[in-house]
C-alpha cells in the first residue's frame, strides 16, 4: 500500500444541469482544519453533497450541515493544504460515488474508487452512492442458516449465522486481525460468493501484508480490499464503511451472490465519526463520544443483511479501549450482533490460540432449533466444563491439584484436553509458527469434543492435543502431534509472548 497521494477523482457523466458554466459556484469563506465553510449565492447544495475545489479539483468536501441560506459547512475527505478563503468551489450535484461491477474483483481501492494496488484504473464500472438505505423487512429472510468457518472453536461453541453480524472483541495484540485473515482464507477458498475486506483507519503496513497474503493464497480473484488508512483524514475513514457495504449490496442484490464482509476495525469507524463531530462542533456525550454514535453505527449495520437475492454476513473487528467491555463504543456494537467472539489476553497469553474465551463469548445460532439438539446439549456439556475447571483455578493456584476430589480432577483433566484441542494452527500463520494450517469441519470437531468429554483420550499428554486438527491426528503412528512449544502447566509461570499472532 502507498503513501497518500492526491486523489484522482475517476471520470462520471455529470448532469447537464451541473455541466453549465458559472452554474453551482460558491467560494469558501473559512477552513479550519478538516472543517471547510463555503458561501453559495445561488442556492444551496443538498446534504452529502459532494463539493470540489483547490488546484484539478483536488480536493473533496462533503456537505454536512446548511448554515444558513447561503452558507454550508463541510468536512474534508482529502488533505486541505493549499486551500485559503476565496478559492471557487464547485458543486457536483452528487453525493460520494463508490464503483461497483465485476472489474473491482481481485483490487485494492481508496474510498473515492482510486486503486492503490499499483495497477491500473478501474474500467467498465459502474458507480453508486454510498449512502444507501437498509433492505426493507420484507424482503429479508426469516430463516436461520450456519455459517461454517473451518475453526474449531467458533463452529462448536459460537455458531455463526448467514447473514449476520459476528464481532471480535479484544484489546491490541490478541489476534483480531490474525483471525479475519484465516476466515477470509477458509471462507473464499471454498465458497462461490464474494469476499470484500474493509480496513478503517489501519495500519498500511498490516493492508499491504494482506493483500500479498491473499494472493499468494490464490483467493484475491473473488475479493476485494478496501481501505481508509490511519493517516487519512477522519472524513475519508468514516465513510469508507459505507463504500465497502455499497460493494457489497451490488454483489448480493445484482448478482445473487453471498458476500463475506470482513470489517478491521469497527471502533475506528466510531473514532473517526468522534473526530468528525468534534470537527463540526457538535457537543460530545459520555466519554468524548459523538452524540449521534448510535445513529450512525444503526445506519451502517443495518444495510448489513440476509434478502430473498443473497446475504451480507458481516465479521467485525472491535477494539476495547483499555479491554474496557463497558466502554459506549463495545457496547452500542454490541447490540447489533448476532455473535460475540471475544478474545482474551490470558489465553494468548498462554498460548492457546485463536485466544477465544468461551465463557464471555456467546452466539444466538447456539439454540436446539438452529443448531440441532446433539450440538447444543454438546456445547453445553463443553461450557460446564470449562465453567468448573475455571472455579477450580484458584484452588489449584493455593493447594494443588492434589488436593482436588477424583471427580475434580478429572474434570480439569477433560477442561485442559479441550482448550488444546480447541487450539488450531493457521494458514496465515505457517511462516511463523511452523505448522501447517488446517481447517476442520463441524462433524469433525463435535466428534473431538465429544470423545475427550467421554475420557477416550484421558491417558493421552495433553500436549498431543495442542494445535492439531481432527481428534484423528492423535493416533496417527510415529507422531506425538506435540509443538516443541506447548502451553506451559497451571503451576508455571505464563509469560509467553503472543507475538506470532499479534496484531
Amino acid at each position: 500500500m502507498q503513501a497518500m497521494t492526491p486523489v484522482n477523482f475517476p471520470t462520471r457523466p455529470v448532469s447537464t444541469q451541473n455541466s453549465q458554466p458559472g452554474l453551482h459556484l460558491g467560494k469558501v469563506v473559512a477552513v479550519r482544519g478538516s472543517v471547510v465553510d463555503v458561501c453559495f449565492t445561488e442556492r444551496l447544495p443538498l446534504i452529502h453533497t459532494m463539493l470540489r475545489a483547490g488546484a484539478d479539483q483536488q480536493i473533496a468536501i462533503e456537505v454536512l450541515a446548511q448554515l444558513d441560506r447561503h452558507l454550508v459547512r463541510g468536512i474534508a475527505l482529502t488533505p486541505t493544504q493549499g486551500l485559503s478563503r476565496g478559492m471557487p468551489v464547485t458543486d457536483t450535484g452528487e453525493p460520494l460515488l463508490a464503483p461497483v461491477g465485476k472489474p473491482i474483483l481481485s483490487r485494492m481501492l481508496d474510498v473515492f474508487g482510486n486503486t492503490i494496488d499499483r495497477g491500473p484504473a478501474l474500467e467498465n464500472v459502474q458507480w453508486r452512492s454510498v449512502h444507501q438505505t437498509p433492505p426493507p423487512l420484507v424482503r429479508r429472510s426469516t430463516k436461520s442458516q450456519v455459517f461454517e468457518t473451518g475453526i474449531k472453536a467458533i463452529d462448536v461453541l459460537l455458531p455463526l449465522e448467514r447473514g449476520g453480524k459476528a464481532g471480535l472483541f479484544g484489546g491490541a495484540g490478541v489476534g483480531k486481525t490474525v483471525l479475519l485473515a484465516e476466515l477470509i482464507h477458509n471462507m473464499v477458498g471454498h465458497e462461490e460468493g464474494a469476499s470484500i475486506f474493509c480496513g478503517i483507519g489501519e495500519r498500511c503496513r498490516e493492508g499491504e501484508e494482506l493483500y500479498r497474503e491473499m494472493k499468494s493464497a490464490g483467493v484475491l480473484d473473488n475479493m476485494v480490499m478496501i481501505y481508509g488508512q490511519m493517516n487519512e483524514p477522519p472524513g475519508s475513514r468514516f465513510r469508507v464503511g459505507h463504500a465497502a457495504l455499497t460493494m457489497a449490496e451490488y454483489f448480493r442484490d445484482e448478482e445473487h451472490r453471498d458476500v463475506l464482509l470482513l470489517i478491521d476495525n469497527i471502533f475506528r469507524f466510531i473514532q473517526a465519526g468522534m473526530e468528525v463531530s468534534g470537527l463540526m462542533g457538535q457537543m460530545p456525550s459520555r466519554l468524548g463520544y459523538q452524540p449521534t454514535m448510535g445513529t450512525e453505527l444503526s445506519g451502517l449495520e443495518e444495510r448489513i443483511a440476509n434478502t430473498d437475492s443473497g446475504a451480507i454476513t458481516s465479521i467485525q473487528a472491535v477494539y476495547v479501549p483499555a479491554d474496557d467491555f463497558t466502554d459506549p463504543a463495545a457496547v452500542h456494537t454490541f447490540s447489533h450482533l448476532s455473535a460475540s467472539i471475544v478474545l482474551s489476553r490470558k489465553r494468548a497469553s498462554e498460548g492457546l490460540f485463536p485466544a477465544i474465551d468461551p465463557l464471555q463469548s456467546n452466539s444466538k445460532m447456539a439454540t436446539p432449533g438452529v443448531v440441532g439438539d446433539r450440538h447444543y446439549q454438546l456445547a453445553q456439556e463443553i461450557r460446564s466444563t470449562l465453567a468448573q475447571y475455571d472455579e477450580l483455578k484458584d484452588i489449584i493456584a493455593m493447594l494443588g491439584l492434589e488436593q482436588l476430589s477424583a471427580d475434580d480432577r478429572n474434570v480439569v483433566a477433560r477442561a485442559r484436553r479441550l482448550e488444546r484441542f480447541l487450539t488450531q494452527p493457521f494458514f496465515t500463520t505457517e511462516q511463523f509458527t511452523g505448522l501447517k494450517g488446517k481447517a476442520v469441519s463441524l462433524e469433525d470437531s463435535l466428534d473431538g469434543c465429544r470423545r475427550i468429554l467421554n475420557d477416550e483420550f484421558k491417558d493421552v499428554p495433553e500436549k498431543a492435543l495442542y494445535m492439531i486438527g481432527k481428534i484423528d491426528e492423535v493416533r496417527l503412528p510415529g507422531k506425538t502431534n506435540a509443538t516443541e512449544s506447548e502451553p506451559p502447566s497451571d503451576k508455571e509461570s505464563v509469560h509467553a509472548s503472543p507475538s506470532t499472532h499479534d496484531t
